[in-house]
């Protein structure tokens, strides 16, 4: 962290900037651009800056980080992925938590049986592979596989706005396991996610909060009702800000910020 200054130091203190990754900073599992690097470096002078993922650290990684450029964690203050259930503090590792403890095997066993015997029954025009992917803090499940190409995706999202697939899926686990004590958040362009109630992106206020911030800022794009940034989006300790693509999340920050 040598260079950058501390958080009472910065130009704009008190203030601490947090950002979704997919379709605010990235596009949807695509690459960072050179720009927004750029943008975020000239916003650390001002504010504390922070990401919060869905997704693990290393698909995170692969997104965030460019040939020639500091690790993600030396190049945000705090890092948070799987919604904060593993999180970084000025590139420090802080106490994760795990959804397989929380749930237990049967209960999941269950669980995913259910999930891979409904996505057996789908009729949609392309399924891939990895249909379920385990990740340390939650599940996320896609009906047409992870292993999509991106035009695939593309395709799926077109098809699933129309059909409503994972919308109509999440209502079936729901009904299927109702005190289970789960949450489902539909996020990016071909799956949601699943973890326990309180576990979505507000988790990682909890990291947050302890640097007493005057002003906590949210970005991101998915933030109506059931899109997987509405939680913090609409949490009381938090300045929402909701954009449409990476531009736009470029654009707002230039107004408010970096004028």
């Amino acid at each position: 962290m040598s260079g950058v200054p501390s958080f009472s130091e910065r130009k704009q203190p008190g203030i601490v900037c947090l950002f979704d990754v997919d379709g605010t900073l990235t596009p949807a599992r695509q690459q960072v651009s050179d720009e927004m690097l750029k943008v975020l470096k000239a916003l650390r002078e001002q504010v504390a800056i922070g990401f919060v993922g869905g997704s693990d650290l290393s698909k995170i990684r692969e997104q965030l980080q460019l040939p020639g450029h500091e690790d993600i964690l030396q190049q945000f203050d705090y890092g948070f992925a799987e919604n904060g259930l593993t999180a970084y503090r000025l590139g420090a590792q802080l106490p994760s938590q795990s959804f397989i403890n929380w749930l237990g095997e049967d209960k999941y066993k269950k669980f995913v049986k259910f999930v891979l015997s409904y996505i057996s029954q789908l009729d949609i025009p392309v399924m891939r592979g990895t249909f379920i992917e385990f990740r340390k803090g939650m599940v996320n499940v896609s009906p047409i596989g992870r292993n999509a190409s991106v035009e695939e995706r593309h395709e799926f999202e077109k098809y699933d706005k129309e059909h409503k697939i994972r919308q109509t899926f999440v209502e079936a686990l729901k009904k299927e396991f109702p005190d289970y004590g789960l949450c489902y958040s539909i996020g990016g362009q071909i799956s949601f996610d699943v973890f326990p109630a309180g576990w979505d992106k507000t988790f990682a206020l909890t990291h947050v909060s302890p640097d007493s911030w005057k002003e906590i800022h949210f970005f991101g794009d998915k933030t109506f009702e059931g899109g997987n940034d509405h939680e913090i989006f609409t949490h009381k300790d938090v300045n929402g800000h909701s954009v449409t693509s990476p531009e736009d999340t470029i654009s707002q920050l230039r107004n408010l910020f970096l004028q």
